[in-house]
């Protein structure tokens, strides 16, 4: 790495850490501990599980924060080079705008590459712990007695047996209604079962007026049954149903193309869950596109000053995460494309940082 790769990389190292320290406490302010003095105050919180429910809560606000951050520090490191002067003197010396860029943006590309993994197997870990947390130390237990779309996975000896989807559970009578059941051998769909009704009879459930699918080896259909009783073993009783669903941001990438594959054969709208999915990916890369717009506006001679820099990457936030709120409902409403929806504000950041970039290497 050259000299001038490894001092651009000193002067972004500290406003990114600076970032997200800064960012992560205005979230944590204004948020999270509003909420820990309420499970005190008014539900009698014991310490010890508000501070596990303050742990659970960092993975996703630190994984928002590194955008933020990646703006902030690319403005106060180009801001501080060019009040200097010494971006100035870096061109005299031949040194093209694309070449100081180059160690920010490959940084940021690393930083969105941590982030989509940190979003992947960290964030939806810890937010499911939270939830778990919340319903059995805060509402001791007091789970919902309905809840819509549950997703049941059998797994054993790290192989899929079933996916069990109900459109509906009620869990004062202990039913389900709108069921579908695919059933697996060896990693290949053999069975689809669809009924009515299934209904819990203390040790199994019993399905009511369905058909079974016998799916061959080559993925064709080979026969059908129709019935109007049948026992299932599916794993899950009804009150380990209740408290293992999960809600879309406690859900994996691979769970969440799970549950929109089995929505779409049930007919039932996906909006909301394809605009989640695509977000997984959208926002871990604003790293890289907020490093595009903030490279080439430190390079302004007036943005020396880093409250400047700060106000500024204040500003640039709050425009794109109201373009994302925006865009998120109405891409859940279906107005417009959910992939849309979730990548629209990465888009419309992507065309001014182009422009922004054209203008700083004339």
């Amino acid at each position: 790495m050259r000299i001038l790769d490894r001092y651009i990389l000193k002067e972004l190292a500290g406003p990114f850490i600076f970032g997200i320290c800064a960012f992560s406490s205005i979230f944590i302010g204004t948020d999270v501990l509003f909420k820990m003095a309420r499970f005190i105050t008014e539900q009698g919180a014991a310490v010890w599980t508000v501070a596990k429910l303050f742990l659970y809560s960092l993975p996703r606000i630190v994984v928002l924060t590194f955008p933020m951050s990646m703006l902030l520090a690319s403005l106060l490191a180009f801001g501080r080079l060019s009040g200097n002067s010494e971006i100035v003197a870096m061109k005299t010396g031949g040194v093209s705008f694309y070449r100081l860029a180059a160690p920010v943006v490959i940084i940021a590309f690393f930083v969105s590459i941590f982030a989509m993994f940190f979003n992947e197997l960290v964030v939806p870990a810890a937010n499911t712990a939270y939830s778990r947390t919340v319903l059995e130390e805060i509402n001791k237990s007091q789970i919902p007695t309905t809840q819509d779309h549950i997703l049941i996975r059998d797994i054993k000896g790290g192989q899929l047996q079933r996916i069990t989807y109900a459109r509906q559970f009620n869990g004062a009578t202990n039913t389900m209604q709108g069921v579908d059941i695919q059933e697996f051998e060896q990693g290949r769909l053999s069975r689809i079962i669809n009924a009515e009704q299934a209904k819990w009879n203390g040790n199994n459930w019993d399905l009511a007026n369905g058909i079974i699918y016998v799916v061959a080896e080559n993925g064709n259909l080979e026969h059908s049954l129709r019935f109007q009783k049948q026992m299932v073993d599916v794993v899950m009783n009804p009150k380990e149903i209740s408290r293992e669903q999960k809600q879309p941001k406690e859900m994996t990438i691979k769970e969440l193309k799970t549950h929109i594959k089995i929505r779409e054969r049930e007919f039932v709208s996906t909006n909301a869950l394809q605009v989640e999915l695509h977000q997984r990916l959208a926002i871990p890369l604003a790293s890289l596109i907020f490093t595009l717009i903030g490279a080439p506006l430190g390079l302004q001679p007036h943005r020396s000053s880093s409250s400047i820099g700060l106000g500024l990457s204040i500003v640039i936030i709050f425009v794109y995460y109201s373009i994302m709120t925006l865009s998120t409902a109405i891409g859940q409403s279906g107005t417009i494309p959910p992939v849309l929806g979730a990548w629209l504000p990465n888009l419309l950041m992507i065309a001014f940082g182009a422009w922004l970039i054209r203008r700083a290497a004339r």
